[in-house]
Protein backbone atom coordinates (compact mmCIF):
# COMPACT_ATOMS: atom_id res chain seq x y z
CA UNK A 1 0.00 0.00 0.00
CA UNK A 2 2.99 2.34 -0.08
CA UNK A 3 2.00 3.72 -3.48
CA UNK A 4 -1.74 3.89 -2.92
CA UNK A 5 -1.93 4.81 0.75
CA UNK A 6 -4.76 4.41 3.20
CA UNK A 7 -7.84 5.84 1.52
CA UNK A 8 -8.85 2.90 -0.69
CA UNK A 9 -9.03 0.31 2.11
CA UNK A 10 -10.76 2.91 4.25
CA UNK A 11 -13.45 3.40 1.62
CA UNK A 12 -13.80 -0.36 1.21
CA UNK A 13 -14.20 -0.77 4.96
CA UNK A 14 -16.84 1.97 5.11
CA UNK A 15 -18.75 0.39 2.24
CA UNK A 16 -18.68 -3.08 3.82
CA UNK A 17 -19.83 -1.71 7.18
CA UNK A 18 -22.69 0.13 5.50
CA UNK A 19 -23.69 -3.05 3.65
CA UNK A 20 -23.63 -5.00 6.93
CA UNK A 21 -25.86 -2.40 8.58
CA UNK A 22 -28.33 -2.38 5.70
CA UNK A 23 -28.43 -6.19 5.52
CA UNK A 24 -29.25 -6.20 9.23
CA UNK A 25 -32.17 -3.86 8.52
CA UNK A 26 -30.82 -1.18 10.85
CA UNK A 27 -31.13 2.50 9.94
CA UNK A 28 -28.16 4.81 10.26
CA UNK A 29 -29.93 6.72 13.02
CA UNK A 30 -30.72 3.54 14.96
CA UNK A 31 -27.13 2.32 14.64
CA UNK A 32 -25.79 5.67 15.82
CA UNK A 33 -28.10 5.58 18.84
CA UNK A 34 -27.14 2.01 19.73
CA UNK A 35 -23.42 2.81 19.45
CA UNK A 36 -23.87 6.19 21.20
CA UNK A 37 -22.27 8.00 18.26
CA UNK A 38 -23.36 11.03 16.28
CA UNK A 39 -24.88 10.67 12.82
CA UNK A 40 -21.93 12.67 11.51
CA UNK A 41 -19.50 10.06 12.79
CA UNK A 42 -21.51 7.29 11.13
CA UNK A 43 -21.52 9.19 7.82
CA UNK A 44 -17.76 9.73 8.00
CA UNK A 45 -17.06 6.06 8.73
CA UNK A 46 -19.37 4.73 6.02
CA UNK A 47 -18.05 7.29 3.54
CA UNK A 48 -14.44 6.27 4.16
CA UNK A 49 -13.51 9.69 5.50
CA UNK A 50 -12.28 8.53 8.91
CA UNK A 51 -9.71 6.00 10.03
CA UNK A 52 -11.74 3.52 12.10
CA UNK A 53 -10.40 2.01 15.29
CA UNK A 54 -10.54 -1.77 15.51
CA UNK A 55 -12.70 -1.77 18.64
CA UNK A 56 -15.21 0.47 16.81
CA UNK A 57 -15.33 -2.06 13.96
CA UNK A 58 -15.94 -4.84 16.47
CA UNK A 59 -18.70 -2.81 18.15
CA UNK A 60 -20.42 -2.16 14.82
CA UNK A 61 -20.16 -5.81 13.82
CA UNK A 62 -21.73 -6.87 17.14
CA UNK A 63 -24.66 -4.50 16.60
CA UNK A 64 -25.13 -5.74 13.02
CA UNK A 65 -24.81 -9.42 13.86
CA UNK A 66 -21.78 -9.96 11.64
CA UNK A 67 -20.17 -13.39 11.84
CA UNK A 68 -16.85 -13.76 13.73
CA UNK A 69 -15.08 -14.70 10.50
CA UNK A 70 -16.31 -11.61 8.63
CA UNK A 71 -15.56 -9.45 11.65
CA UNK A 72 -11.93 -10.60 11.50
CA UNK A 73 -11.79 -9.62 7.82
CA UNK A 74 -13.13 -6.13 8.58
CA UNK A 75 -10.76 -5.70 11.53
CA UNK A 76 -7.83 -6.59 9.24
CA UNK A 77 -9.06 -4.03 6.70
CA UNK A 78 -9.28 -1.41 9.46
CA UNK A 79 -5.63 -2.07 10.34
CA UNK A 80 -4.62 -1.78 6.69
CA UNK A 81 -6.44 1.55 6.40
CA UNK A 82 -4.11 3.07 8.99
CA UNK A 83 -1.18 2.91 6.56
CA UNK A 84 -0.08 6.51 6.01
CA UNK A 85 0.19 7.72 2.43
CA UNK A 86 3.09 9.90 1.23
CA UNK A 87 0.84 12.97 1.21
CA UNK A 88 0.64 13.09 5.02
CA UNK A 89 4.05 14.78 4.96
CA UNK A 90 2.36 17.90 3.52
CA UNK A 91 0.28 18.44 6.64
CA UNK A 92 -2.11 21.36 6.84
CA UNK A 93 -2.02 22.28 3.15
CA UNK A 94 -4.27 19.27 2.47
CA UNK A 95 -7.92 19.64 3.53
CA UNK A 96 -9.27 16.46 5.10
CA UNK A 97 -11.80 15.99 2.30
CA UNK A 98 -9.06 16.25 -0.36
CA UNK A 99 -6.82 13.67 1.31
CA UNK A 100 -9.35 11.01 0.35
CA UNK A 101 -9.17 12.10 -3.29
CA UNK A 102 -5.36 11.92 -3.45
CA UNK A 103 -5.43 8.27 -2.42
CA UNK A 104 -8.17 7.48 -4.91
CA UNK A 105 -6.33 9.31 -7.69
CA UNK A 106 -3.25 7.19 -7.01
CA UNK A 107 -5.32 3.99 -7.13
CA UNK A 108 -7.32 4.83 -10.28
CA UNK A 109 -6.81 3.26 -13.69
CA UNK A 110 -8.61 6.03 -15.57
CA UNK A 111 -9.30 9.68 -14.77
CA UNK A 112 -11.82 11.72 -16.77
CA UNK A 113 -11.50 15.38 -15.76
CA UNK A 114 -13.72 18.22 -16.96
CA UNK A 115 -12.48 21.69 -16.06
CA UNK A 116 -14.13 25.00 -17.06
CA UNK A 117 -11.92 27.48 -15.18
CA UNK A 118 -8.29 26.43 -14.58
CA UNK A 119 -5.71 23.98 -15.89
CA UNK A 120 -6.16 20.73 -13.90
CA UNK A 121 -3.63 20.12 -11.15
CA UNK A 122 -2.05 17.11 -12.85
CA UNK A 123 -1.19 19.30 -15.86
CA UNK A 124 0.00 22.45 -14.10
CA UNK A 125 3.53 23.79 -14.18
CA UNK A 126 5.12 24.85 -10.91
CA UNK A 127 4.74 28.57 -11.69
CA UNK A 128 1.10 28.26 -12.77
CA UNK A 129 0.27 26.21 -9.65
CA UNK A 130 1.85 28.87 -7.43
CA UNK A 131 -0.06 31.68 -9.15
CA UNK A 132 -3.39 29.85 -8.85
CA UNK A 133 -2.75 28.93 -5.19
CA UNK A 134 -1.92 32.52 -4.24
CA UNK A 135 -4.98 33.86 -6.05
CA UNK A 136 -7.52 31.40 -4.68
CA UNK A 137 -6.42 30.80 -1.08
CA UNK A 138 -5.35 32.95 1.85
CA UNK A 139 -2.07 31.23 2.73
CA UNK A 140 1.52 32.17 3.55
CA UNK A 141 4.40 31.90 1.10
CA UNK A 142 5.62 28.74 2.85
CA UNK A 143 2.17 27.19 2.55
CA UNK A 144 2.10 28.07 -1.15
CA UNK A 145 5.42 26.27 -1.55
CA UNK A 146 4.03 23.23 0.24
CA UNK A 147 0.86 23.22 -1.84
CA UNK A 148 2.86 23.45 -5.06
CA UNK A 149 5.25 20.71 -3.92
CA UNK A 150 2.25 18.48 -3.22
CA UNK A 151 0.87 19.15 -6.70
CA UNK A 152 4.20 18.31 -8.31
CA UNK A 153 4.37 15.09 -6.27
CA UNK A 154 0.86 14.13 -7.35
CA UNK A 155 1.88 14.48 -10.99
CA UNK A 156 4.33 11.59 -10.60
CA UNK A 157 1.33 9.26 -10.79
CA UNK A 158 1.34 9.83 -14.56
CA UNK A 159 4.92 8.64 -15.04
CA UNK A 160 5.23 5.86 -12.47
CA UNK A 161 6.22 2.38 -13.65
CA UNK A 162 4.30 0.25 -11.14
CA UNK A 163 1.43 0.02 -10.82
CA UNK A 164 0.56 1.12 -14.34
CA UNK A 165 -0.24 4.86 -14.41
CA UNK A 166 -3.84 5.91 -14.86
CA UNK A 167 -5.07 7.02 -18.27
CA UNK A 168 -5.73 10.74 -17.98
CA UNK A 169 -8.45 12.24 -20.20
CA UNK A 170 -9.17 15.95 -19.88
CA UNK A 171 -11.81 18.17 -21.45
CA UNK A 172 -11.30 21.92 -21.05
CA UNK A 173 -13.43 24.86 -22.03
CA UNK A 174 -11.41 27.10 -24.38
CA UNK A 175 -11.71 29.98 -21.90
CA UNK A 176 -9.26 28.15 -19.62
CA UNK A 177 -6.65 28.83 -22.31
CA UNK A 178 -7.78 32.44 -22.61
CA UNK A 179 -7.12 33.24 -18.93
CA UNK A 180 -3.36 33.84 -18.66
CA UNK A 181 -1.57 34.34 -15.38
CA UNK A 182 0.24 37.66 -14.96
CA UNK A 183 3.70 36.25 -15.67
CA UNK A 184 3.64 36.06 -19.49
CA UNK A 185 6.66 33.77 -19.76
CA UNK A 186 5.27 31.40 -17.14
CA UNK A 187 1.96 31.34 -19.04
CA UNK A 188 3.68 30.41 -22.29
CA UNK A 189 5.55 27.67 -20.40
CA UNK A 190 2.19 26.36 -19.16
CA UNK A 191 0.77 26.23 -22.68
CA UNK A 192 3.90 24.46 -23.93
CA UNK A 193 3.58 21.99 -21.08
CA UNK A 194 0.04 21.14 -22.21
CA UNK A 195 1.39 20.39 -25.69
CA UNK A 196 4.13 18.22 -24.18
CA UNK A 197 1.60 16.28 -22.12
CA UNK A 198 -0.56 15.64 -25.19
CA UNK A 199 2.52 14.31 -26.99
CA UNK A 200 3.25 12.05 -24.02
CA UNK A 201 -0.16 10.35 -24.29
CA UNK A 202 -2.51 12.45 -22.17
CA UNK A 203 -5.85 13.03 -23.90
CA UNK A 204 -6.54 16.76 -23.80
CA UNK A 205 -9.56 18.02 -25.74
CA UNK A 206 -10.86 21.57 -25.94
CA UNK A 207 -14.48 22.69 -26.24
CA UNK A 208 -14.35 25.80 -28.48
CA UNK A 209 -15.84 28.99 -27.11
CA UNK A 210 -18.41 29.18 -29.90
CA UNK A 211 -19.88 25.88 -28.59
CA UNK A 212 -20.59 27.45 -25.19
CA UNK A 213 -22.90 27.24 -23.30
CA UNK A 214 -23.24 23.49 -23.15
CA UNK A 215 -24.78 20.81 -20.97
CA UNK A 216 -22.32 21.13 -18.08
CA UNK A 217 -21.70 24.87 -18.24
CA UNK A 218 -23.40 25.52 -14.91
CA UNK A 219 -22.30 22.32 -13.17
CA UNK A 220 -18.65 23.11 -12.46
CA UNK A 221 -15.60 20.83 -12.67
CA UNK A 222 -15.66 17.12 -11.90
CA UNK A 223 -13.52 14.00 -12.16
CA UNK A 224 -14.77 10.50 -12.92
CA UNK A 225 -12.42 7.90 -11.44
CA UNK A 226 -12.38 4.29 -12.65
CA UNK A 227 -10.39 1.62 -10.84
CA UNK A 228 -8.53 -1.51 -11.95
CA UNK A 229 -10.25 -4.87 -11.65
CA UNK A 230 -9.33 -7.45 -9.08
CA UNK A 231 -10.73 -10.62 -10.54
CA UNK A 232 -14.12 -10.11 -12.14
CA UNK A 233 -14.94 -6.81 -10.41
CA UNK A 234 -13.18 -3.46 -9.85
CA UNK A 235 -11.46 -3.01 -6.49
CA UNK A 236 -13.48 0.19 -6.08
CA UNK A 237 -16.69 1.41 -7.72
CA UNK A 238 -16.46 4.17 -10.30
CA UNK A 239 -16.60 7.43 -8.37
CA UNK A 240 -17.34 11.05 -9.26
CA UNK A 241 -15.39 13.70 -7.38
CA UNK A 242 -16.78 17.24 -7.37
CA UNK A 243 -15.01 19.92 -5.37
CA UNK A 244 -16.36 23.09 -3.75
CA UNK A 245 -15.05 25.87 -1.52
CA UNK A 246 -15.65 24.04 1.75
CA UNK A 247 -15.65 20.37 0.80
CA UNK A 248 -16.20 17.81 -1.90
CA UNK A 249 -18.76 15.28 -3.05
CA UNK A 250 -17.84 11.65 -3.61
CA UNK A 251 -20.58 9.91 -5.61
CA UNK A 252 -20.42 6.18 -6.34
CA UNK A 253 -23.98 4.97 -6.83
CA UNK A 254 -24.83 4.00 -10.42
CA UNK A 255 -27.74 6.44 -10.57
CA UNK A 256 -25.38 9.23 -9.42
CA UNK A 257 -22.60 8.29 -11.84
CA UNK A 258 -24.85 8.01 -14.91
CA UNK A 259 -25.59 11.76 -15.41
CA UNK A 260 -21.88 12.58 -15.22
CA UNK A 261 -20.94 9.81 -17.65
CA UNK A 262 -23.63 11.01 -20.05
CA UNK A 263 -22.45 14.60 -19.68
CA UNK A 264 -18.87 13.50 -20.40
CA UNK A 265 -19.99 11.76 -23.58
CA UNK A 266 -22.02 14.82 -24.62
CA UNK A 267 -19.02 17.11 -24.12
CA UNK A 268 -16.92 14.67 -26.12
CA UNK A 269 -19.22 15.32 -29.06
CA UNK A 270 -18.58 19.07 -28.74
CA UNK A 271 -14.84 18.96 -28.11
CA UNK A 272 -12.11 19.14 -30.70
CA UNK A 273 -9.99 16.06 -31.33
CA UNK A 274 -6.67 15.71 -29.52
CA UNK A 275 -4.79 16.81 -32.65
CA UNK A 276 -7.09 19.81 -33.21
CA UNK A 277 -6.81 20.72 -29.54
CA UNK A 278 -3.03 20.61 -29.72
CA UNK A 279 -3.16 22.95 -32.71
CA UNK A 280 -5.41 25.36 -30.81
CA UNK A 281 -3.10 25.40 -27.78
CA UNK A 282 -0.14 26.07 -30.09
CA UNK A 283 -2.03 28.89 -31.84
CA UNK A 284 -2.91 30.55 -28.53
CA UNK A 285 0.70 30.24 -27.38
CA UNK A 286 1.86 31.90 -30.60
CA UNK A 287 -0.58 34.75 -29.97
CA UNK A 288 1.14 35.40 -26.64
CA UNK A 289 4.61 35.16 -28.16
CA UNK A 290 3.68 37.67 -30.89
CA UNK A 291 1.92 40.03 -28.48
Amino acid sequence: MAEIGSTVPRRQLGRYLKQAREQAGISLEAAAAELEWSRAKMYRIEGGQNVVRTHDVIAMCNVYGVSPEQTQVLVALAKESKTRGWWHAYGEVIPGWFELYIGMEAAASRLRHYEPTVVPGLLQTREYAAAVTRATTDVSDSQVEQAVALRMERQKVLSRRRPRPPKLEVILDEMVLRRPILDAEAWRDQLQHLITMIESGVSLRIIPSHRWPHRVSMAGPFVILDFPSMGARPAEPTTVYSEGLTGALYLDRPKEIRPYAEAWDAMGELALSDAESQELVAAIMKEHIDA
